[in-house]
């Protein structure tokens, strides 16, 4: 399929998780060829773009962004033959593709983990990861999920050191400052693009590296990998696409689009939850204040926009005072409070109302950037409490 320059400005993405899309054998369990099956239909959506959530190997502790194997399928969802005619069938109707690169961390089930907690101290094998035997090292850097990990820090039996991990305690982070790293993060890429791939998101990008002293975040070391890791891109792999993770304010996410030489696209986490606050308060100026902050970007790039992450409305990037009113409104039940956001679908969110549901989507087209659907938006799809309101009240 050709990838004219800069084919993502004008795509509709719509983001699939295959285990929860379309199950085609009864298992209860979604899988490739249920998404094969409905590729008319998300054609007929007005959708060019498909952004296919993890697939690998994994425990499946993170939603499959804890990925033990990042050369094989998870054999739940299919094969690679699966895959291969997903992206061959939805080349032919028009479609792209765009899967994960998940290279900050991986699942501590993955071979390499295993590896390096039995190879020895200094070893090349070992390096692969982050290890200390002092787990106030890094101390200025802030831990993440403050639901769930008190350290980014994790002593692991085996060795007796303490593995460094921003994320979950079992996912331990890759360490770039090893060229090994680097050059297995390589080879993952070719392998996939080899398949036909049309982009990789960058998971989790802004955390690559290390530094004491640092907020371990947005180092100078990372871009200049990603600087590395484009280059490489667009010199054997032409047209595809770099879709950057970076929660942060806009004016910080804008520096990994580089000078054009980084990420082609970047999502505007900002943008989102200002959307909702403006619709609760019938007042635009959280859009204005937010789009008025967003610097300009090189003429190559673009922002990705949407209305959730994944099914997860993030509240990182509003003040104190705009959170706790966002959590009341929209999140009264504290049981669907996440981390710093709010777990529900948009139809939850917007308490079924129809009205308000293609509002928020108005208001989401008319922004500049490229817009991503979560799947089952489009038609009104509700999460757990959307459905045991629609219960109470005897629908």
């Amino acid at each position: 399929m050709d990838r004219p320059i800069g084919w993502f400005k004008d795509a509709v993405i719509y983001q699939v998780h295959v285990k929860t899309y379309r199950d085609s054998n009864g298992d209860g369990i979604g899988d490739f060829k249920g998404l094969i099956s409905k590729l008319d239909y998300i054609r007929e959506l007005g959708v060019n773009t498909i952004w296919v959530m993890p697939f690998y190997p994994s425990p499946l502790r993170d939603d499959g962004y804890d990925i033990a194997d990042y050369y094989n399928i998870n054999t739940r969802y299919g094969n690679k033959e699966d895959l291969q005619i997903l992206i061959d069938e939805a080349h032919a109707r028009g479609l792209r593709i765009i899967t994960e690169l998940v290279i900050n961390h991986t699942s501590d089930q993955h071979e390499w983990f295993k590896r390096a907690k039995r190879a020895p101290a200094g070893s090349n094998e070992r390096n692969y990861y982050v290890w200390s035997d002092d787990p106030t090292k890094y101390k200025e850097t802030r831990i993440i999920f403050t639901d769930y990990e008190p350290s980014n820090w994790s002593k692991d039996p085996e060795t007796g050191l303490f593995y460094w991990h921003r994320f979950f305690y079992h996912q331990p982070d890759l360490n770039f400052d090893n060229p090994s790293v680097q050059e297995e993060v390589f080879k993952v890429l070719d392998y996939w693009a080899a398949m036909g791939v049309d982009g990789f998101r960058l998971d989790a990008i802004p955390y690559l590296f290390e530094r004491e002293g640092t907020s371990c975040e947005n180092l100078p070391e990372t871009h200049a990998f990603l600087k590395k890791l484009r280059s490489y891109l667009d010199e054997k792999h032409e047209g595809l696409l770099f879709l950057a993770e970076a929660n942060m304010w806009p004016e910080d996410s804008a520096a990994y689009f580089g000078d054009g030489d980084e990420c082609h696209m970047n999502y505007h986490f900002p943008v989102m939850p200002r959307l909702y606050l403006s619709l609760k308060k019938a007042d635009r100026g959280p859009i204005e204040y937010i789009m008025n902050r967003t610097p300009q970007i090189p003429e190559s790039c673009q922002w990705a926009i949407f209305l959730r992450c994944h099914d997860e409305l993030t509240l990182e990037m509003v003040t104190d005072e705009d959170r706790e009113f966002m959590r009341e409104n929209y999140a009264p039940d504290k049981r669907a409070r996440i981390n710093l956001g709010i777990r529900k679908r948009l139809s939850t969110l917007m308490d079924g109302d129809h009205r308000r549901i293609k509002l928020m989507n108005a208001m989401l087209f008319s922004l500049p950037g490229t817009p991503l659907i979560y799947y089952g938006d489009e038609i009104g799809m509700e999460g757990l409490q959307g459905r045991l309101r629609a219960l109470q009240a005897g629908r």
